[in-house]
């Protein structure tokens, strides 16, 4: 079986979740502040960057973080072409930790519009893809923002997140869908019901031969998005934790059944960079616990 048949049937079959680790340049700092460093103990986006690199390596050298619990971990573009242990970071997650490596392709977003943010052009996409299969990534994630209900907007995310899954479905990769409904949306069960109908036909409209994974914000109508995961065209259907604490992530996504965590911030939640190693990996295995538990409904 090939590493990518392998890495599919991984998803299939086992549970768990998929670790988040892919802040960019714009929430980097916040990372770093969360975890205990602050913006005057480094200067300029090199050293940035090398201390969120150490700070990912801390966390996927755990000996808490492995496949055992963890699908697959989502990586910023810097990280894959970084390497952890002498090993490319994908090679390293996949060969030593047997965790799916996963690229964050999407450059940002657009300014909102007609109650929604798209994501900025990509003209150098297929280079990306391209790169990102020579390095043994899985899958991509692209991610939009919906902040009204607004059905105008919440069809044109849906359109161009179907239009880019299928530029990486041709270059041979699973993608990851992601158009959060931010949790602040005035009218946030209504658009989540318009997200959920276009999905539904976006999904259905798929070729037999093409699967994608969907990441969608917890709903606040239990069991919303339930019927993707038995969708013959959906691999995964995960979560993100859009500003929720990770408690109260956690008993959201305990509610959803056939949804499993994709969490970021609220994997990282407690941990520090002035911690011991040893409360380092004993503040993670709980998160890890605790979002593994709350996945398995």
């Amino acid at each position: 079986m090939s590493t990518f048949e392998q890495q599919k049937t991984k998803f299939q079959t086992q549970a768990g979740f998929i670790a988040a680790l892919d802040q960019s340049g714009g929430s980097t700092p916040k990372a770093l502040k969360l975890y205990g460093i602050a913006e005057t103990e480094y200067s300029g986006d090199a050293q940035m960057m090398d201390l969120i690199h150490a700070m990912r390596t801390r966390i996927i050298t755990s000996p808490s973080f492995n496949g055992d619990r963890i699908l697959g971990a989502i990586l910023f573009e810097a990280t894959m072409d970084r390497d952890i242990k002498g090993q490319p970071t994908a090679d390293f997650l996949w060969n030593v930790k047997r965790v799916v490596p996963i690229l964050k392709i999407d450059k940002g977003l657009e300014d909102e519009a007609h109650g929604v943010q798209l994501m900025k052009a990509m003209p150098t996409l297929d280079a990306l893809l391209a790169k990102a299969k020579s390095k043994g990534i899985f899958g991509t994630k692209e991610r939009s923002v919906i902040k009204q209900a607004n059905a105008a907007g919440i069809q044109a995310v849906v359109d161009q997140q179907f239009a880019v899954a299928q530029q990486v479905v041709a270059a041979g990769l699973v993608p990851i869908i992601e158009p959060e409904v931010d949790i602040h949306c005035p009218d946030k069960a209504a658009a989540e019901a318009l997200l959920a109908a276009a999905l539904k036909k976006a999904l259905d409209a798929l070729p037999d031969s093409q699967l994608v994974m969907l990441k969608l914000t917890l709903p606040n109508e239990d069991d919303l998005y339930a019927e993707f995961s038995k969708h013959p065209r959906v691999l995964k259907v995960v979560a993100l934790s859009g500003g929720y604490s990770r408690t109260d992530a956690n008993k959201k996504l305990a509610r959803q059944h056939g949804m499993v965590a994709s969490f970021s911030r609220a994997l990282t939640e407690g941990l520090s960079a002035k911690q011991s190693d040893a409360d380092f990996d004993l503040a993670l295995d709980a998160a890890i616990q605790g979002i593994y538990e709350a996945s398995k409904t």
